[in-house]
């Protein structure tokens, strides 16, 4: 509780004291959490003078159901799947993704959003959206490493 009201003191401190206002310290959130399944087998990627990146797909579902749930309790139920592109730079956790995550497992993928783009094979500039991951839940019984 002494740690709480201290970092409050500080904050107000920080506010009150500077002048410039690009020195107020402001508290924001980019966090994701994914449920789903794996879309394809993880790749390991490597651009010169860079760390490793492990790059695989996950979906993800949205159901409900359509027309009167009144007259018709069963109803028709529909579907939206929706694709996310997850990368995962922390060393340890890279690497285990890459041994043990594969096509159709169930995981929990913690991490937070990026934007950006890139231009591709046709020189066409691409919006990407991706999840780079710092934490995976692996939800799956069968998980085997690549080797097995």
């Amino acid at each position: 509780m002494l740690r709480n009201g201290a970092a409050q003191v500080f904050r107000q401190l920080v506010r009150h004291q500077s002048t410039d206002t690009s020195l107020i310290l402001e508290r924001s959130i980019n966090r994701v959490q994914l449920l789903g399944r794996v879309g394809q087998d993880p790749v390991m990627r490597q651009v010169e003078g860079r760390n490793p990146v492990t790059i695989f797909s996950m979906a993800t579902n949205e159901m409900w159901r359509s027309g009167d749930v009144e007259t018709s309790p069963a109803g028709d139920v529909s579907q939206k799947t929706t694709w996310h592109r997850v990368s995962i730079f922390k060393p340890g956790l890279r690497d285990v993704a890459y041994q043990y995550v594969k096509k159709g497992s169930r995981v929990l993928v913690e991490g937070k959003l990026d934007y950006g783009e890139y231009v591709d094979k046709n020189n066409v500039r691409r919006q990407a959206t991706t999840i780079i991951a710092d934490n995976i839940v692996f939800l799956s019984d069968n998980i085997r490493g690549k080797d097995q």
